[in-house]
């Protein structure tokens, strides 16, 4: 998907000083806008033909541009366009949750090349770096990555992993808790590690290759295990002070119908896919995967329904609150829940917006897939080799946030009681 207009400043320098910024405006240029020709490309940037000419030629020779066709049809000698060379670059980026991995292999433009999935409740620290070391030698042996040209590895992690009680998490599964990630991950690469927040990670991918596009401040509720958000202002994912910004599942709803002393719950403690199992748990039926969802028999569709009904009022009240606080152009709902049970969430999100007299935002489903948080992981390297507006160098050096966290800069969580 492209736009006629590229977000983000694509204004280059004709300083000599600036190089390093004039080959980010060329490479985001020719990405937005490919296929494109150097005389386009100059009239877009503001840079002279013969700094586009020499840029070009540099990062030809580094293989991340690559000279597509000649363009004919016009006056004089043909142009000769330009595109990002989708073996210019490769990443691997992880979805880590509480009931699945998946990792995917990208090249330079975000195709996927290669893809390992497990569902799977729990998954402990020596069976998910196990986990990962096979699945680098898998994708060296499909040939699904150039080693050589590895960005790097960029991994979703849930924030307080071991932690927060979840309905069936093991006394085991705490021992996340004292994990340190970066170090694990230095044992079995020695590519960069990238680290962010699922819910953040799936709206990096959304705004690199979704919707991002043409809205360029969202908000992103993220349906998995547990609810999460990710917050872009002005085409640039926003962490807050302490790297907690998002956290829609803490938002306090009100249950009317619930015991008293029991009627105020954070939202995700009542809006979730491990929620909505546990709903259906209790009426006889058993599903454990997102796709199973898809087969339910109709006392099962309607008992789903019932649900989403339910949770359409609970997201709709939080849209509200996200729109009169922070103002975003869009809302945008995805995640795990498969597409078309999202859009049925969303047609009855928008029936309670429209009975609300307070200004509402408008409500979209992410472009991206189930995959949205591994996928948005693989972006986060790709944007740090083509110097997308995305990239982040937090990303380096951030750690999946926890309770007892110290640092400047990290913020101590209250735990959730269980559901």
């Amino acid at each position: 998907m492209k736009s006629k207009t590229a977000p983000g400043d694509l204004a280059g320098s004709n300083s000599g000083l600036a190089a390093s910024h004039n080959q980010a405006v060329i490479l985001r240029t020719i990405r937005w806008h490919a296929p494109i020709s150097r005389t386009e490309l100059a009239a877009r940037s503001g840079l002279s033909k013969q700094a586009v000419a020499r840029i070009t030629e540099k990062l030809i020779d580094d293989g991340l541009v690559v000279e597509a066709r000649r363009r004919y049809g016009m006056r004089g000698q043909p142009a000769i366009e330009l595109e990002i060379n989708p073996e210019g670059c490769f990443a691997v980026g992880v979805g880590f949750g509480r009931d699945h991995l998946t990792i995917v292999a990208v090249d330079a433009v975000g195709t996927v090349r290669d893809r390992i999935h497990r569902e799977t409740r729990f998954m402990l620290p020596d069976e998910f770096f196990a986990e990962m070391k096979e699945a680098l030698k898998t994708f060296r042996r499909r040939h699904a990555i150039d080693e050589t040209r590895l960005a790097g590895i960029g991994v979703a992690f849930p924030d307080w992993l071991g932690e927060i009680p979840f309905i069936g998490m093991p006394e085991a599964y705490r021992s996340w808790r004292s994990v340190d990630v970066r170090e694990r991950f230095a044992r079995i690469t020695s590519h960069p590690i990238l680290i962010d927040n699922d819910a953040t990670a799936a709206a990096i991918g959304e705004l690199t290759y979704g919707l991002g596009v043409e809205i360029r401040s969202f908000f992103y509720i993220f349906f998995g295990s547990g609810l999460g958000g990710g917050l872009v202002l002005d085409g640039a994912c926003y962490h807050g002070t302490t790297g907690i910004s998002g956290e829609i599942g803490w938002l306090p709803v009100t249950l009317p119908d619930a015991p008293a002393g029991q009627r105020v719950q954070p939202l995700g403690q009542v809006v979730s896919l491990f929620i909505l199992y546990d709903y259906l748990a209790s009426h006889g039926i058993a599903v454990e995967r997102p796709q199973e969802l898809l087969t339910l028999d109709a006392r099962g569709k309607l008992l789903l329904t019932q649900w989403l009904r339910m949770a359409a009022g609970h997201i709709a009240e939080a849209a509200i609150d996200i729109g009169l606080l922070i103002n975003p152009d869009a809302v945008l709902i995805g995640g795990r829940i498969p597409v078309t049970i999202i859009d049925e969430l969303l047609g009855y999100v928008r029936e309670a917006l429209s009975r609300d007299l307070r200004p509402t935002p408008r409500i979209h489903r992410a472009v991206g897939s189930e995959d949205a948080a591994a996928l948005g992981a693989a972006t986060m390297p790709l944007s740090h080799a083509l110097r997308l507006e995305s990239a982040d160098p937090a990303q380096l050096t951030r750690s999946p946030l926890r309770s007892d966290d110290t640092r400047p800069g990290r913020a101590a969580a209250p735990l959730l009681t269980s559901p």
